[in-house]
């Protein structure tokens, strides 16, 4: 098995296996509408989303926060099963998590 990776916003890259906490915060990095949603790292937040434009109430942002962050531990556990070493990135176009093995992205 392979090491598993989160690439950040930024396009960082965090061990999945260090991640202590998923978690999310209302309002973009920018604006005070969207959502941000951040993997904790040795007490050190590391963005993985920054949606400034989600449109929604609040608990509706938040509501699509808290479906994002299920499906970011459910890519997770898919990457951990790949014999290769895996990133795991959020593609904002089709709004979901994708798997790629490291070795293309390098």
């Amino acid at each position: 098995m392979g090491e598993v990776w989160i690439r950040t916003i930024n396009n960082g890259l965090v061990r999945a296996d260090k991640v202590t906490e998923i978690a999310s915060t209302r309002g973009s990095l920018h604006e005070d509408q969207g959502f941000a949603l951040k993997v904790i790292v040795d007490g050190k937040a590391h963005v993985v989303i920054d949606d400034g434009g989600l449109p929604g109430t609040l608990p509706e942002r938040l509501e699509h926060a808290q479906h994002l962050e299920d499906a970011l531990l459910f890519a997770l556990d898919e990457a951990r099963e790949a014999d290769a070493s895996m990133v795991v990135f959020f593609d904002p176009e089709s709004d979901r998590w994708t798997l790629a093995a490291a070795a293309e992205l390098a």
